[in-house]
């Protein structure tokens, strides 16, 4: 496996080794002691699995209590997946990373706690499942806006944009609970 640290450090673009021949193909998708080596060393207590179609923005989501890093991939189809750092205290508060990922490219994007996390589906459809460091606690689910003016994130969108109740009622950054060091949270500041 091929680890690869984006703009923001702790958010890492994994490329699994793919053996392929005319029965199909073969890829490891975790695996303990290779994923600790790299930085990412973390127990999974929970995976998911979710099917959406064209046109589907979900997120950003993040729990402020029971913080889950996520490590995500897709198995159908294609999205833009986005990590946004919600730290205060880190030098990248409020920059964000995107990128596709495929079940053609077969990459998988390690989300840490303390980020929020979104996607937006740009084939057909999407298979998108993902690995928890945290279980599901919707008491402390929140939701930035996935369009907050601040952020700028750069959302590929073509065509009919479609949204939650939810997530479509999503807080700016500059409004949002955000995680101090040792995962506390605060208002933000932004």
């Amino acid at each position: 496996m091929q680890f690869i640290k984006t703009e923001i450090p702790d958010v890492v673009i994994i490329e699994p080794h793919v053996f392929g021949d005319v029965r199909g193909f073969f890829m490891e998708t975790w695996q303990r002691k290779t994923f600790a080596e790299n930085g990412v060393d973390f127990d999974f207590v929970q995976d998911n699995h979710s099917l959406s179609v064209k046109g589907i923005l979900r997120g950003l989501h993040y729990q402020i209590r029971q913080p889950q890093g996520k490590l995500v991939r897709v198995a159908e189809g294609e999205v833009f997946d986005v990590a946004v750092d919600i730290r205060s205290g880190s030098k990248w508060f409020g920059k964000w990373v995107g990128v596709r990922l495929s079940a053609e490219n077969k990459r998988m994007l390690w989300v840490p706690p303390g980020f929020a996390h979104g996607f937006y589906v740009i084939s057909d459809r999407a298979s998108f499942i993902y690995k928890c460091t945290d279980f599901y606690a919707p008491e402390h689910e929140r939701s930035i806006i996935w369009n907050d003016y601040e952020l700028g994130i750069a959302w590929p969108l073509v065509g009919v944009l479609t949204l939650s109740e939810k997530d479509s009622q999503g807080v700016s950054l500059a409004n949002a609970e955000v995680f101090l060091e040792g995962f506390k949270f605060r208002r933000s500041l932004m």
